[in-house]
């Protein structure tokens, strides 16, 4: 089966010193680093998928400044196919979906940030278009939510939106068992 690497907002932006930091996003960042030498180094097709503020109200990911680059830990090369979206759906009003169909990508191995916005919405999107979809749970990355005064803990939302993606959408597992299914 034809498999695809998809790397979702993993931006400046969500770490340390920029403008919505998320909890764990380093490790993060590694694990999906970890994911991107195995698919360079087997030629395997590769998506890196950034997400650009459109509306004049946002906070982050404003264009034109370092926060919205995608970060060094996996930082495109040269040649490799990035996405340029503007809602957490990477597949809506973008040539993500093109892409992969042109190369008859079946399977998606998923990594990005903020689990619970991005991924979720991608995620969900890529199973509804008929692809199969391995989510690299520790290449992901959430945040603290508040929901009527309360303060949801980050690895909280974390687990819910993996959980709830595990029952219906994805397979979801560690970065390592992936890489392991990948051999």
């Amino acid at each position: 089966m034809k498999t695809a690497l998809t790397l979702i907002d993993i931006q400046n932006d969500y770490f340390p010193g920029g403008r919505k930091p998320l909890e764990d996003s380093q490790e993060a960042s590694r694990q999906a680093a970890r994911l991107l030498d195995h698919f360079r180094s087997r030629s395997l097709p590769i998506a890196h998928i950034m997400h650009i503020a459109a509306s004049p109200q946002a906070t982050f990911f404003l264009p034109d400044t370092p926060g919205v680059q995608i970060h060094a830990a996996v930082a495109p090369l040269a040649g490799e196919f990035v996405v340029m979206k503007h809602s957490p759906n990477s597949f809506l009003d973008t040539s993500l979906l093109d892409f992969l169909r042109e190369l008859e990508v079946e399977r998606l191995v998923a990594a990005g940030m903020m689990t619970h916005m991005c991924v979720d919405a991608t995620v969900r999107a890529a199973c509804d278009l008929g692809f199969e979809i391995w989510l690299a749970q520790d290449a992901c990355a959430s945040r603290d939510l508040v929901f009527q005064g309360e303060t949801i803990p980050a690895a909280c939302v974390q687990n819910a939106f993996l959980a709830a993606l595990q029952s219906a959408y994805a397979s979801v597992m560690p970065t390592s068992e992936i890489l392991e299914k990948l051999e």
